[in-house]
């Protein structure tokens, strides 16, 4: 009988629980359809700290040999160190983790050669029927020639690139606190700041794909409390929060409040623009401040703005050339970094920022967090088109304000702005709202959830 993949093969990369739904008998077979769909003669494979990712990352190498095709396992990584070795080596990759879902899950992201993402329309879709297809009739006939399995540590070397990208000779002595939420990051930052001028507080560095203090998903506010709690017991300039994977970052200033990623997006588009003589193009998606356009404008830049999700930010960056692209979920990409997204690059930015100042960091950002913001509210809805068709009509008629539907329904006024986005998974809208002041954004956030829930 046919593996039936519809529930583990996602829009942008292969998640599921462990054995459940997928194993390494499955990951096999996907090792083996990576490279016929790529036509790859040589592949990077990592995995994260997860009990199930060394059993399923070496299956999937052990696929992709029996095909002809030569694998450098790179072992323990974090994804964007996965995206390095894809790039620097100018070969495709997959990484084995499922970011910050919980311990039974696992996935894998997969990307062509130079870092480039492979999703649904870039030829997940053809690796999802192979799979699905010798699930039935047996694994594809072995290549003539077997390819070789290779281990090879890429830590320095990914370290070593990051730190070429940001000038940080101007760093002062700072104390920072890092919570690696038991994921990759407790393995890369060690590695990454050993250089710098760092009072380096460690929090959950140890490697358990069990996540037994919290969930490794900083942008909910309940699993960065014990960050914000030990950045004022420290008297430390900033605090910093990875995802389970390590390929998103969020930053907590030194009175312990979380800094919006739209901040942090702006500061370093700022710092981007800088660098490359005051020109160039930065992408943004429509949930992003306000803040981000203006402050690439005011620096030299042009901003693009472009749908949620790192398909699209990742496509407009090698369209446009973007130097730079920032997302509201703490996902950073660089041009520099082969268009891929590293919170830990970013990190390296804010300290860079911050240490090259006397202040702290909430004055440094005061100037990048201009606008009061609702955060992200999530409203179960029996019918996603039915709820937004309602709150579209409210505003047709008005002159005072524009609808757009780019990605959901964004409705733009001189003084404040929505978007209404649906989940792809869940039955939920997903609701942003932005206002110059906080009176009238909390106006608007209640008005427009009263249409959802009348």
């Amino acid at each position: 009988m046919a593996a039936d993949l519809s529930q583990i093969v996602k829009a942008y990369d292969v998640r599921g629980v462990v054995p459940d739904q997928w194993d390494e008998t499955l990951a096999e077979l996907f090792g083996a359809a990576f490279v016929r769909v790529t036509d790859a003669d040589a592949i990077a494979v990592g995995h994260d700290m997860r009990p199930s990712s060394p059993g399923l990352s070496r299956a999937f190498a052990r696929g992709a040999a029996a095909l002809g095709a030569d694998v450098t396992e790179i072992g323990l990584c974090s994804t964007d160190q996965l995206y390095y070795a894809s790039g620097a080596l100018n070969l495709p990759g997959a990484m084995f983790t499922a970011s910050h879902n919980p311990a039974q899950y696992n996935g894998i992201k997969l990307c062509r050669a130079g870092a480039a993402p492979v999703g649904q329309d870039t030829g997940l879709a053809e690796i999802r029927a192979l799979v699905e297809k010798w699930s039935t009739t047996g694994a594809p006939a072995p290549a003539a020639s077997p390819g070789t399995l290779t281990s090879r540590d890429t830590l320095q070397d990914y370290a070593a690139h990051l730190l070429s990208l940001v000038d940080l000779s101007a760093l002062r002595p700072l104390k920072v606190v890092v919570d690696a939420g038991n994921g990759m990051g407790g393995h890369t930052v060690p590695t990454v700041f050993e250089s710098l001028p760092l009072t380096l507080v460690p929090m959950y560095f140890e490697l358990d794909g069990t996540f037994p203090n919290h969930e490794a998903n900083p942008l909910d506010p309940k699993n960065i409390v014990d960050l914000q709690a030990r950045v004022l017991a420290e008297g430390a300039d900033l605090g910093l929060a990875f995802d389970g994977d390590a390929d998103r970052c969020f930053v907590v200033d030194e009175r312990g409040r979380g800094v919006s990623p739209s901040a942090i997006t702006a500061l370093v588009a700022a710092r981007e623009l800088a660098r490359n003589g005051g020109r160039g193009t930065v992408i943004h998606n429509l949930i992003t401040s306000w803040s981000v356009p203006e402050v690439v404008r005011e620096h030299g830049g042009t901003p693009v703005r472009t749908r949620v999700g790192h398909s699209f930010i990742k496509a407009e960056m090698a369209a446009s050339g973007a130097i730079f692209g920032g997302e509201h979920s703490a996902h950073y990409y660089f041009k520099d970094f082969w268009n891929a997204d590293t919170g830990m690059l970013a990190a390296l930015h804010v300290l860079a920022a911050l240490g090259g100042q006397e202040g702290p960091l909430s004055a440094l950002v005061s100037s990048y967090d201009r606008y009061a913001g609702s955060g992200e509210i999530n409203s179960t809805v029996t019918d996603q088109a039915a709820s937004t068709a309602a709150v579209s009509a409210f505003y047709a008629d008005r002159d005072d304000v524009t609808l757009d539907h780019l990605d959901g329904l964004t409705v733009t006024a001189a003084d404040w702005w929505f978007n209404l986005r649906a989940s792809n998974t869940e039955p939920l809208l997903r609701l942003n709202v932005e206002a110059r002041d906080e009176p009238t954004m909390r106006q608007i956030r209640d008005q427009t959830l009263t249409l959802l829930h009348p």
